[in-house]
């Protein structure tokens, strides 16, 4: 049975592959962009790097199941590996560097491994059970992720990635509400806002709805670093809800004005 380390092993063995894929069609002329269903974007390198990685797993992992954003679920086993080839599509298209390749381990619904590799920002963040979150260019280039110590809102960092979805749900008032008792707000986006929240220069970032290969690798690596990641009520993230992360010491705050505010005092 493999071990949680050779298991990150394998996941930064597929984060090599994804990011040389994907950096060579990258700003590429001829990129090819399709539309699917949702009427999002899907590049050819989305559907190249997904397909390139199951091939890896189908060799490293035969008896491991994997869910992947372009091709969906295969295989029926307690460990799961979910894949989001590159998370940021809208950026990729437009030669924004923020993308990455997201992948995480998911042994009976709970991440036990995730890596986070975005090549075009020369950066990579992950995790392990118990063996605490890292970034840098490598297993044996990196430093330890550690989250920020602020312990008051109005002097907190708030990242997301957009308005759009909060107004969608009906929460864009309690957002805004957040935003407003904050010291900052940066829309840095996607992977970007939570990974940051990770290492501790962000302090709270949240988004009101992602799907499973959106955001399976970011509890472990954020639990890692010392902060949290739930949905809105505190509990675990679910697929297709909402992902709150902060550095723990915020959360509850954080959560309680996108439930709508504190309630005034009478």
């Amino acid at each position: 049975m493999a071990s949680f380390d050779d298991d990150l092993r394998l996941a930064h063995v597929l984060a090599d592959a994804a990011d040389d894929i994907a950096l060579k069609r990258f700003r590429a002329l001829d990129l090819e962009v399709d539309t699917k269903p949702d009427l999002t974007p899907v590049t050819e390198a989305d559907r190249m790097v997904e397909e390139t990685l199951r091939g890896v797993l189908s060799r490293a992992r035969p008896r491991d199941a994997v869910v992947g954003e372009e091709y969906g679920k295969t295989g029926n086993s307690h460990r799961v590996w979910v894949i989001d080839p590159i998370d940021g599509t809208k950026n990729y298209v437009r030669g924004v560097p923020v993308w990455a390749t997201l992948i995480a381990l998911m042994e009976n619904e709970r991440p036990v491994v995730g890596v986070v590799s975005a090549p075009a920002l020369h950066r990579r963040w992950w995790a392990s059970l118990g063996r605490g979150a890292w970034t840098g260019r490598s297993l044996s280039q990196a430093s330890r992720c550690q989250v920020s110590q602020v312990a008051k809102l109005e002097d907190a960092s708030f990242s997301y990635s957009s308005l759009t979805g909060w107004e969608d749900r009906g929460l864009l008032n309690p957002f805004l509400g957040l935003t407003r008792s904050v010291w900052r707000t940066r829309a840095y986006g996607d992977f970007w806002s939570h990974v940051m929240v990770a290492e501790g220069v962000v302090d709270i970032s949240a988004e009101p709805e992602l799907s499973l290969w959106d955001a399976a690798p970011l509890p472990i690596i954020l639990e890692e670093a010392g902060g949290r990641a739930t949905d809105l009520r505190g509990g675990g993230f679910e697929d297709g809800g909402p992902l709150v992360c902060s550095n723990g010491l915020l959360h509850d705050t954080a959560l309680t004005w996108l439930n709508g505010g504190p309630t005034p005092v009478r």
